[in-house]
């Protein structure tokens, strides 16, 4: 019975918030002035938008697929026996993969909060669950090589997920200091994970210096990060996974295919989600397939597949 709470609650939670959003969003969205100013223009994400109850129709509905990939993860879990790879914190009973799982529905949630309604509180909602996504795969990688507990794990990402989101209402993007948590997130994941494979004393130490190359992967290159340190000062935080990551992990991880799939699905889907905006060749703002969309659904695809992949974690022969 226990293994079945987490997806009825997934369940009820997705149905229930699209519910809750149809009902209040035929009464309109507070405030209707900052909702509805730019109906018949193009949004920055090239949609055009309307004056219903989602703003940006494709943008919005296609983030059921986040919904969707949440609610199947959970159903994988439900199937795991009790017994089988009981070590393992992508199997069965485990907090952190429920977590996770309920990160990606949420993740769709807030994303339809942003481009449904068109207001702060909905922007500040897709962010914050940006945020409650990605943290997790770092985390998850640094707690191991810290032999962190579950516990331990969770009260982290907890009181990062909450202070994030308490100042990200408070000051908006950036925190007031510049703070781009997303993109320090997807560096620290890549260098963790680098830790994780390739752990030694040395690249302990070394590690942060990959985070320059996922930089550059997305645009932001270090004579960028030089010409304007107080914009980019959190660069010095990829060293985060070295200061925690005291030894090597036990465990060890199949990377063909899911985790290849899953990254090689995160990457095109950025360069898809460039090519949405209003200013590129590419944006048609009253198209059926809207870029952007394409990018949700891509991105989606990516968590289930980074979620296969943090299952085939077995312990370290030999």
């Amino acid at each position: 019975m226990y293994l079945t709470r987490p997806l009825f609650w997934a369940l009820l939670l997705s149905v229930g918030f699209l519910i809750l959003y149809v009902g209040l969003g035929s009464l309109g969205w507070a405030s209707d002035e900052e909702s509805l100013r730019s109906v018949g223009d193009a949004s920055r994400w090239c949609e055009r938008v309307h004056g219903g109850i989602f703003r940006e129709p494709i943008n919005a509905l296609s983030n059921i697929g986040f919904m969707v990939a949440g609610i199947l993860m959970l159903y994988v879990l439900t199937r795991d026996p009790p017994s089988k790879h009981a070590t393992n914190r992508f199997h069965g009973r485990n907090p952190i993969a429920n977590v996770y799982a309920f990160a990606v529905i949420w993740l769709g949630a807030g994303s339809m909060l942003m481009h449904g309604t068109h207001t702060y509180w909905g922007g500040w909602a897709d962010n914050v669950g940006m945020i409650m996504y990605i943290l997790l795969p770092w985390l998850i990688n640094v707690g191991d090589m810290g032999r962190w507990s579950a516990q331990r794990v969770l009260v982290t990402y907890a009181i990062i997920v909450v202070v994030y989101a308490t100042g990200r209402w408070t000051f908006g993007r950036g925190l007031g200091i510049h703070l781009d948590l997303w993109s320090l997130s997807i560096a620290l994941w890549a260098i963790s994970e680098s830790l994780y494979r390739f752990w030694s004393p040395g690249f302990r130490w070394l590690s942060g210096l990959v985070g320059f190359v996922v930089a550059a992967i997305f645009g932001i290159f270090p004579t960028e990060m030089l010409e304007q340190p107080d914009r980019f000062w959190w660069v010095l935080l990829f060293w985060i996974p070295a200061l925690f990551a005291s030894q090597n992990p036990n465990r060890t991880r199949t990377y063909s295919p899911w985790f290849f799939l899953g990254t090689t699905a995160f990457v095109l889907a950025f360069a898809i989600w460039l090519r949405g905006r209003p200013e590129d060749p590419w944006c048609d703002p009253d198209a059926l397939i809207q870029m952007h969309g394409v990018w949700h659904l891509l991105t989606a695809f990516a968590t289930w597949c980074i979620f296969k992949f943090l299952r085939t974690d077995a312990p370290k022969t030999g």
